[in-house]
């Protein structure tokens, strides 16, 4: 991890995800798992160090094997984990990951409460939050306290020191009590963000209209918004800015397993953003090279099993951009 590159914090949950060792099975049927790092928050940091920027990661682990291990595979990413505690009451997070036959997935989460879930407002590392230059997250971490609070502490600490807050809601429906309280807890903190990355997917689900229509995609805009993107999957990205807007074509891949696609996409961008921000919200050109370049990311990863495993280094996005060309 080079000191000079913009820190970029991300905040949240990091947990094993269980993958079966055969796509297209269901957890049943599944006779063998393959054990991967997951959580988000978690693969956007790797992504980020993977491409030679510089991350940190703040979360809480249980004070077990499973815990130790995934804060090992920060720190052998390049990850800065001072901001990472241990409760010794209670475990880390499991899931188990069903890959269907097109690579896309579906999960079972054993988090009941998992230690992530129970990180306090005084555990919180501050002092790393205020040097950063992007803060970024997810919302899993809204679902329950405490660990909403310190969420929202984080958040207001990192926008009183002048961070940029990015958020991409990662929506996980089987860990809200509720449809509706899924899409209460994700908008809840929707306007205070500086740039939003949602999956045409999660358009739908948050507007319940039509993901391909710009003025449904519009609704998700406000004021304080300096970026909207809106992935979708293998066809590109959409971007929205206050001066301009249009679409950025992806790259045809095949697929083996989308866990972490958009975890790398957000990493590559972020990478870019915390270069030149204002450049990069301000010049079209150069957004549109940045988006580019996290879609080849996104495309990549989804060409290996596994989140962190797959995530891309620069010259592999770099060779597929220059073989499409």
């Amino acid at each position: 991890m080079t000191t000079t590159s913009p820190l970029v914090v991300c905040f949240g949950e990091m947990l094993i995800d269980f993958v079966p060792d055969t796509s297209g099975v269901s957890l049943a049927e599944s006779t063998a798992f393959i054990k991967a790092p997951g959580g988000a928050p978690a693969n956007v940091a790797c992504a980020i160090t993977k491409l030679g920027g510089a991350s940190a990661f703040i979360g809480k682990f249980g004070d077990d094997e499973f815990g130790h291990m995934l804060v090992d595979i920060l720190k052998k990413n390049g990850v800065n984990s001072n901001g990472v505690c241990f409760d010794e009451h209670a475990r880390t997070a499991l899931a188990f990951v069903t890959l269907k036959k097109d690579g896309e997935r579906e999960f079972m989460f054993y988090r009941n409460p998992s230690a992530d879930m129970l990180l306090k407002e005084s555990e919180l590392n501050m002092d790393l939050i205020k040097k950063a230059k992007i803060f970024h997250y997810g919302s899993i971490s809204l679902i329950s306290e405490p660990c909403r609070s310190s969420h929202m502490a984080a958040m207001k600490a990192a926008k009183a020191a002048g961070v940029l807050l990015s958020y991409d809601p990662n929506v996980r429906l089987p860990l809200w009590p509720s449809l509706d309280a899924a899409r209460d807890g994700i908008k809840s903190i929707w306007n205070q963000a500086d740039m939003i990355k949602v999956s045409d997917d999660e358009v739908a689900f948050l507007t319940k209209g039509d993901a391909q229509k710009e003025d449904v995609v519009m609704s998700l805009w406000h004021d304080n918004l300096k970026l909207l993107i809106v992935t979708d999957g293998e066809k590109g990205c959409r971007y929205f800015t206050k001066k301009f807007k249009g679409k950025v074509e992806g790259f045809p891949v095949k697929p083996v397993d989308t866990t972490g696609a958009g975890d790398a996409f957000v990493g590559a961008l972020l990478v870019s953003v915390a270069k030149d921000a204002n450049y990069l919200f301000n010049d079209e050109g150069k957004l549109k090279e940045a988006l580019k370049f996290a879609n080849a990311c996104g495309a990549l990863c989804t060409t290996q099993k596994g989140a962190i495993p797959a995530l891309p280094t620069n010259s592999d996005a770099l060779g597929l951009i220059n073989s499409k060309r």
